[in-house]
């Protein structure tokens, strides 16, 4: 065994998280794991785990659920295409084995060459890397590279000690969440500090080289909470693009020139057919997505009738309104009902 990978597993040993993924090698719960860690915190996954297993415990269950049902487990998590992915790829798994290889992980919906090669490696010990921002940044400094993510893989998967797969990548994850950190790397604790490259460095952290980071744009967004009586109107997004499924309040973004009651009475008028009466606002709410920047004014509106339009809705109280999955931002705003 190389020197590094001894010194990392003896390390991992002794310094792993303990994280509810990692007691178990049920290649489901793992593929669900890897599938929210995607993009998403550690420490925010781990109660979302731990409800969505609650509630679909095997693929058999998940294949059979309903949409919104996952969607819903799934709600406040973000990405939702993931949980759409999951639910899809469940239904391909029906009454089969699970792959073993990477390549076979992949044909799945929503797996691609990371979660195919960690669920491979962790779940069944293949000989993978799985090249996520810690395990990139961690070879990255200890190889000296300063972008090339193919190298960088390559290099470790030259000292990964076969059979060790989920031990070996799991311990990269670790140091580099812990200890080889983005702006200031804990070199004196690192047990690679002799083996590292960057360690030698007057700056460590000036690896990997980082790209510019470009300003998110911005948009302003109009709702109308409709009310009919005692009942709100709400409707589904398409099944593709952002927040693909979720229900919704109608609305959007304004144009140039308009006002905000304007743009909403617009806005629900060619989403819905819908003729409202635009009140008093009810909130403002500030949204951030990985891409973009919204700023919602949300009006109380008045309305009633039979909405034209393809897409799925429905009139609704409010109590019931917990119901449906919803976007985080809808959620900002849904107490004030």
């Amino acid at each position: 065994m190389h020197p590094v990978s001894r010194k990392l597993l003896r390390w991992y040993q002794n310094n792993k998280r303990d994280l509810p993924w990692r007691k178990t090698r049920d290649p489901y719960k793992i593929w669900v794991a890897e599938a929210m860690l995607q993009q998403t915190r550690v420490d925010q996954v781990i109660p979302y785990y731990a409800r969505f297993l609650a509630r679909f415990p095997n693929a058999h269950t998940l294949a059979g659920a309903k949409e919104d049902d996952v969607l819903k487990a799934w709600e406040g998590l973000g990405y939702y295409s993931r949980a759409r992915n999951l639910h899809a790829a469940s239904k391909h798994l029906a009454g089969q084995e699970f792959p073993v290889s990477a390549v076979e992980w992949q044909k799945l919906p929503g797996v691609g060459p990371y979660m195919g090669n960690a669920i491979a490696a962790i779940a069944f010990n293949q000989n993978e890397i799985a090249m996520d921002a810690n395990v990139f940044r961690v070879g990255a400094r200890l190889f000296g590279i300063a972008t090339d993510r193919d190298k960088v893989g390559e290099r470790l998967h030259g000292i990964l000690p076969s059979g060790k797969a989920g031990d070996f990548n799991q311990a990269l994850m670790d140091l580099g969440a812990g200890t080889c950190l983005p702006r200031m790397p804990a070199c004196p604790s690192c047990p690679l500090n002799k083996h590292c490259h960057a360690a030698k460095l007057p700056n460590p952290a000036s690896l990997p080289r980082k790209k510019s980071r470009k300003q998110k744009p911005h948009q302003t967004v109009a709702l109308g909470v409709i009310w009919n009586k005692d009942k709100v109107f709400i409707a589904k997004r398409p099944n593709t693009g952002l927040l693909a499924a979720l229900w919704e309040f109608p609305g959007g973004k304004l144009e140039n020139g308009e006002s905000l009651k304007a743009a909403c009475k617009r806005e629900i008028r060619e989403e819905t057919g819908l003729r409202v009466v635009v009140g008093k606002k009810l909130a403002t709410v500030k949204h951030e997505y990985t891409h973009l920047k919204v700023t919602l004014h949300v009006f109380q509106c008045k309305g009633n009738g039979t909405p034209h339009m393809q897409r799925k809705w429905k009139w609704v109280r409010p109590s019931q309104l917990k119901k449906f999955p919803m976007p985080r931002s809808n959620h900002k705003f849904m107490g004030l009902l």
